[in-house]
């Protein structure tokens, strides 16, 4: 299946043990890159300043204890035992949790949702509506407005961290790799060598992400697989020669013995410790590209195995050598056997740039997720490979990583300060995934809050230690990430804000159905030909920006179609669910309404495939419409007293040949209330009306009869009018908006509104870039909104 294409209808077949084995071994270059070069600078970040390696060897085997168990608890049994199994649709990360909290429960803050989105074959729940039961955390939350609010700035916090570490993890780890010529060097050499061999890689690193990693990525999974058996050989090889009986450092004792001696600063130095499960997140992030049992193969019987031997090698080794030069500190290095240490070095600088590039992606994917999301101003997104999904370039970031990463390099210039600010974001993320876990395993899961409770104790009680040992370094570097963030934080928040501001303006300022169906000639409104499209984020109504177009140029396209572009909470929309399309006034009036609705994950279509796939979907509508006005002629001469035509007027169908949709009409209102009663229909489907007495809208999910129905004059003139509107070309309208703040506004909704998100909009893509609108067939509508 093309993962383009999102999970389809049918049960996930089981995988053969080849694939697993395939995509296991794939996992390596992709997921694990960064986790795998972690003990390059562990151990160097632990024993910087706060503590001293003394010849008890109290601190080195306390340091390994707390490594073992860490690994133990957080990798190995809250990620692959439980975070993994929360997937949504196949796709893991921040987001695929957030989707699926919205999904079990109403806390969404995105505008123009439907309930025909709940019709879409991604859109599955754990259980249904009418079987699940009520939960009291879920009412909780979803009749405090605040606690919407609080969520999505949670799962903000931990975007920004995640792209905070897209700057830190590529610095710490090409400086450890390259930090192993200080054995060869002099010190005034190395001072000399490192920052601008560094410096060079980066460049290197971040100049190649243009050109996409599918050409060189069928490298990362033996060079990370080179450095895991390396790794173990040399730790093996440490532990035999040095000290076999290091493996004793593995009881939890030691931990309260290096705690008890070293008091203040062994709590301080856990923030080097923490920096063993960086990449740990990478796991479930990138659950899309692989499978939960690749990942977990690849983890439990080759990369875990491998890294505790990695520790015990070095700890073996320190545990038999007290006196070192305090130039090298205690670093991965030194533990490597002189005989192989260039080999090892060269290795060690490749898997540093794999497990960079793999953050690098994960940076530029979550970005992508967070504009779709309308979390992120808009910018572009270049994808680098037809084949592969999900591999993109974002140029604008790409640069901005690179100089952000150069300064961090040339300003700390040590691994501690390095190690602290990485720390701190990772260890942010993994917080946010422990408080979003909690409530999926209640709302999602239908677990009891109890076991959610522990599930928050167990893991969010280990994760708030090692919190609150980096955030006491805010001076020795933490700081970078908080900064960062911050600054984040308020961009993606003034952005999300007054994005969903806007939507409500143009819903309180939209016009009636009346007021377009009244531009006739007499009103000297004069219809064109070709066919006009009008952007807008409403799903029904007609948009103020149309009546501001037509109101200062009195004439608009003979075909109108209200095209809105939505994202759902789903990482993927089927191609044949893709499209809600419907009338706007009478036929005769050639208006139509269609919603494009895509994922967070999903590759937006060119413009050239979307106009054709539009007007294709256009005419099958106007087929489909004109079978069910036939089939429903007589209840619409019976219910019109009661506003049918009205409702028919409002109609929306899914064109489309999923066989479990088959004629199917959902009725619904705008208030989303839920479905209470069910009769047939006369075409052979069935229709669910809305309790509540207001006017109903009507989502057909159809396909295209089997055999072609009769087709009366009136339909084929409608075809007809298509067809040529087609050929006299298409325009695309769109709002060219301002943003103002109303008099009287406090000073910090002016610098956040006024100035902040005007400036923000001037300096990123425009929403006729984004839509991939043609220059020559743009018309831009001035739109001031006053908030």
């Amino acid at each position: 299946m093309d993962p383009e294409f999102g999970v389809g209808t049918a049960p996930r077949k089981r995988e053969s043990w080849r694939t697993t084995l395939l995509l296991a071994y794939q996992s390596l270059g992709v997921v694990y890159g960064d986790l795998s070069i972690s003990p390059l600078y562990v151990y160097k970040s632990t024993f910087a300043e706060d503590i001293k390696h003394s010849d008890t060897n109290e601190e080195i085997f306390g340091a390994l204890s707390f490594v073992f168990w860490t690994l133990t608890l957080i990798p190995l049994i809250k990620y692959v035992t439980v975070v993994l199994r929360a997937d949504d649709n196949g796709e893991g990360g921040t987001f695929a949790l957030y989707s699926l909290i919205c999904r079990h429960a109403n806390v969404s803050l995105l505008p123009n949702r439907q309930v025909a989105d709940e019709e879409l074959s991604t859109y599955k729940l754990e259980y249904p509506p009418e079987v699940a039961q009520r939960s009291r955390v879920k009412d909780w939350l979803e009749k405090h407005k605040k606690l919407h609010t609080a969520l999505l700035v949670m799962v903000m916090i931990g975007t920004c961290m995640i792209i905070g570490d897209g700057v830190l993890t590529p610095a710490i780890s090409v400086f450890s790799a390259v930090s192993g010529l200080e054995l060869s060097l002099s010190k005034d050499q190395h001072e000399y060598a490192i920052i601008p061999i560094t410096c060079a890689i980066l460049v290197f690193l971040f100049a190649l992400q243009h050109y996409g990693t599918h050409r060189v990525g069928f490298l990362f999974a033996p060079i990370v697989l080179s450095w895991l058996l390396c790794m173990s050989a040399i730790g093996l090889y440490n532990i035999i020669h040095w000290n076999p009986h290091v493996y004793r450092a593995l009881n939890p004792s030691y931990m309260i013995t290096f705690l008890k001696k070293t008091r203040k600063s062994g709590w301080m130095s856990l923030g080097g410790i923490l920096l063993c499960m960086t990449g740990s997140e990478a796991m479930f992030a990138d659950l899309g590209h692989f499978s939960y049992s690749a990942i977990q193969l690849a983890f439990t019987s080759l990369v875990y195995p491998s890294l505790i031997l990695g520790y015990m090698g070095q700890a073996a080794y320190l545990s038999k050598h007290h006196n070192l030069d305090a130039s090298y500190q205690i670093g991965f290095y030194i533990a490597v056997p002189e005989s192989v240490r260039w080999p090892v070095l060269v290795l060690a600088i490749l898997a540093s740039v794999v497990g960079s590039q793999a953050i690098i992606s994960g940076t530029f994917s979550i970005i992508n997720q967070s504009q779709s999301l309308s979390c992120f101003p808009r910018v572009k997104v270049v994808h680098t490979s037809d084949k592969i999904h999900g591999q993109i370039y974002i140029p604008e970031v790409n640069w901005m990583l690179m100089i952000l990463c150069i300064a961090v390099t040339v300003g700390f210039r040590n691994t501690k300060h390095m190690g602290n600010a990485s720390g701190l974001a990772v260890i942010t993320v993994m917080l946010v995934t422990t408080c979003l876990m909690s409530v999926v395993i209640m709302l999602c899961w239908h677990r009891s809050p109890l076991l959610a409770l522990a599930f928050f104790l167990l893991f969010g009680s280990v994760e708030a230690l090692y919190f609150s040992a980096s955030l006491i370094k805010f001076l020795e570097g933490a700081w970078v990430p908080i900064l960062l963030s911050l600054i984040l934080l308020a961009v993606m928040f003034v952005w999300h804000h007054v994005t969903i501001r806007k939507y409500e303006y143009d819903m309180h300022n939209k016009v009636t159905l009346e007021w377009l169906l009244a531009l006739g000639d007499k009103l000297g409104m004069v219809r064109v030909p070709g066919i006009g499209l009008v952007y807008t984020d409403l799903t029904s109504g007609v948009p103020a920006n149309f009546s501001r177009f037509v109101t200062n140029l009195p004439a608009f396209h003979r075909v109108l179609v209200f095209v809105c572009v939505k994202s759902v909470p789903v990482p993927h929309v089927l191609p044949a669910e893709r499209y809600l399309v419907g009338r706007v006034g009478p036929p005769g009036h050639c208006s139509y309404r269609c919603i494009v609705r895509y994922g967070y994950r999903d590759v937006h279509q060119d413009v050239d495939s979307f106009e054709t796939e539009l007007v294709e979907s256009l005419a099958t509508f106007i087929k489909l419409d004109a079978l069910f006005r036939c089939s429903d002629a007589g209840r619409e001469a019976r219910d019109s007293s009661c506003g049918y035509e009205n409702e028919r007027e409002n109609a929306l169908t899914v064109i489309g040949s999923n066989p479990l949709r088959r004629h199917l009409q959902l009725g619904y209102d705008e208030s989303h209330d839920g479905v209470s009663s069910a009769h047939e229909t006369g075409v052979d489907g069935i229709e669910l009306a809305a309790a509540a007495p207001a006017i109903k809208k009507q989502v057909r999910f159809a396909a295209t009869p089997c055999r072609s129905p009769g087709v009366d004059e009136r339909v084929l003139e409608e075809l007809h009018e298509l067809c040529e509107a087609r050929e006299a070309g298409t325009a695309f309208i769109l709002g060219h908006s301002h943003v103002q703040t109303k008099p009287g506004s406090s000073l910090l909704k002016k610098l956040a509104v006024g100035v902040g998100y005007n400036f923000l909009r001037r300096n990123c893509r425009g929403p006729d870039v984004a839509l991939r609108v043609p220059p020559a067939s743009l018309l831009e509508v001035g739109m001031v909104y006053v908030l």
